[in-house]
C-alpha cells in the first residue's frame, strides 16, 4: 500500500500574548500606539513619502521599550513566545538565544493594505494585534514553494489546509503570531471602518 509523506514542515505559532510574561492591559497598549504615532514626525513623513496608509513606526523609531514601560513589558512576553517557538521548531542555537532586532507599530485605516513581503536577515518574525475589529483583514501566508512550481496546476478550493497555496490567518485581539522570516506574508485590504492596530517584530540569532 503507497505510503504519503509530508515532508518540510512550514510551522505557525498562534497563543494568547498573556500565557507568557507580564499582564498588559490592552487598552493602554492601544493608547500608547496612538500616542507615538502622533508625535512621530518623522514616521508620519516617511508613511507619506513612501505611500504608506496608515502609520508606521518602522522607518523612525528603534526605541519603543524605552519610551513607554508597557513596550519593555510586551518584549519580556514575546521572548517567552519567540522561545517557546524556537525550541519547537528543534533549532540547535549553539547556546546563544534570538535577540529582538527590530519592534514597530503598525495602524491600518479602513481600506489600507500591506503588500507581500518577507523578513531577510531575520530568523523569527511576528505580529501581535492591538485592535482587530469586525471586517478588520486577516493574515495572508503564501505558500513558500509557489515560485518553483511552475508547470503545476492550481489546487482545488476544498484543498486540505496544508495543500493550499495561500493561508488566511484571522487572529484575534491580544494574540501573537510568530513564523519564520522567509515566510513570504501580506495584509490584505482593511473592511473595517476602525483601524487594525498591530505591533511586529523580528528576532535574529544573537
Amino acid at each position: 500500500m503507497a505510503q504519503i509523506d509530508s515532508l518540510f514542515v512550514t510551522r505557525l505559532y498562534r497563543a494568547k500574548l498573556s500565557e507568557h510574561g507580564p499582564a498588559i492591559d490592552p487598552a493602554e497598549l492601544e493608547a500608547s500606539c496612538y500616542s507615538i504615532a502622533e508625535d512621530d514626525e518623522a514616521g508620519q513623513e516617511w508613511c507619506e513619502t513612501e505611500g504608506y496608509p496608515g502609520y508606521t513606526s518602522y522607518a523612525s523609531l528603534t526605541d519603543l521599550p524605552w519610551r513607554f514601560p508597557i513596550f519593555s513589558d510586551l518584549v519580556k512576553s514575546l521572548d517567552a513566545h519567540v522561545a517557546a517557538f524556537a525550541e519547537d521548531l528543534e533549532f540547535d542555537l549553539d547556546g546563544r538565544d534570538l535577540k529582538l532586532e527590530d519592534l514597530w507599530i503598525n495602524i491600518l485605516p479602513e481600506g489600507g493594505t500591506h503588500s507581500s513581503h518577507l523578513h531577510p536577515h531575520s530568523v523569527i518574525s511576528g505580529t501581535t494585534y492591538v485592535s482587530m475589529p469586525d471586517g478588520a483583514s486577516a493574515l495572508k501566508l503564501e505558500d513558500p514553494r509557489s515560485a518553483r512550481m511552475m508547470a503545476a496546476p492550481a489546487r482545488r478550493k476544498t484543498a486540505r489546509r496544508e495543500l493550499q497555496t495561500f493561508i488566511y490567518e484571522a487572529p484575534s485581539m491580544g494574540e501573537v503570531l510568530l513564523w519564520e522570516s522567509w515566510l513570504r506574508h501580506e495584509v490584505p485590504m482593511n473592511m473595517s471602518e476602525d483601524d487594525r492596530i498591530s505591533v511586529s517584530f523580528n528576532y535574529a540569532w544573537a
